[in-house]
């Protein structure tokens, strides 16, 4: 897969890659680079009202033609119940896969926990 420069993501596994807060124009990006599949962990408004919501970026991937989830968690902590929905997501979501969060960390951190189940 080609990851073009204006798209922040960096693979983590063949098909799967992270990425920090992505925008709803980042989705026709993504698409354009490949991918079949995005799945956000960031909450809503966590770092205030600048952020874009997920219902904007959802839409935007679905008008790019991208299966998308929303897997919201805390920065600090994910629980088993979050790592066990994020492997679920692993294995039914068509790949290649891009993920992200604020930084990218928490969707690296969620990855590399759900390989262990």
């Amino acid at each position: 897969m080609n990851i073009p420069p204006s798209l922040p993501a960096r693979a983590i596994a063949p098909d799967v890659c992270v990425a920090p807060q992505l925008t709803p124009e980042a989705m026709a990006v993504a698409a354009a680079a490949g991918f079949r599949s995005v799945v956000n962990n960031r909450p809503d408004f966590e770092h205030g009202p600048d952020q874009p919501t997920n219902a904007q970026i959802e839409a935007a991937a679905l008008a790019a033609g991208l299966q998308y989830r929303h897997l919201p968690v805390a920065g600090n902590y994910q629980s088993p119940e979050e790592i066990a929905a994020f492997a679920a997501l692993l294995r039914q979501l068509p790949r290649p896969l891009l993920a992200f969060c604020r930084s990218g960390a928490r969707s690296t951190r969620l990855f590399s926990a759900a390989q262990t189940l």
